[in-house]
């Protein structure tokens, strides 16, 4: 499985993430899977809808899932996979992480250390296990050959 995410995506990611810190904050990874090829070419922000404390959990309303489904579905994409931040915590899956992951996402967990994002990492869920996957990143030139 080859995973690649638009430079431009990633860079909202970043400003999505570094302006919700401490809280965590999450959306939606959409775009193409063409066999074991998958690009990663929008995103939808969505709202923490955490109870608990939001600087260590995120919660997706149902409702918001749906309708990142009825998007992709309406613009010809993919539902790939969910990002959120973790404020000053490594970039690795944890155990809330787990438990509600899905088998066909990529979760791309990334780190802000005082505000700012210092590193990204993706997963996908193998066997009841994260495993991290390689992702490429897709500057301006490479998406324009695509």
């Amino acid at each position: 499985m080859s995973t690649s995410i638009q430079q431009d995506i990633l860079t909202k990611i970043e400003t999505h993430l570094e302006a919700a810190y401490p809280n965590e904050a999450c959306g939606f990874l959409l775009g193409s899977q063409i066999r074991k090829n998958r690009i990663i070419t929008h995103l939808i922000e969505v709202e923490n809808r955490s109870t608990e404390n939001q600087r260590r959990r995120f919660v997706i309303d149902p409702l918001d899932y749906m309708k990142a489904e009825r998007f992709a579905a309406k613009e010809g994409l993919t539902l790939l996979g969910i990002y959120h931040s973790h404020p000053d915590h490594p970039p690795i899956p944890s155990v809330h992480d787990l438990e509600y992951a899905q088998q066909f996402f990529s979760y791309f967990i990334h780190r802000i250390a005082a505000g700012k994002m210092t590193d990204s990492r993706s997963y996908r869920l193998l066997d009841g296990k994260f495993i991290e996957e390689k992702f490429t990143i897709l500057n301006l030139k490479e998406q324009i050959q695509l």
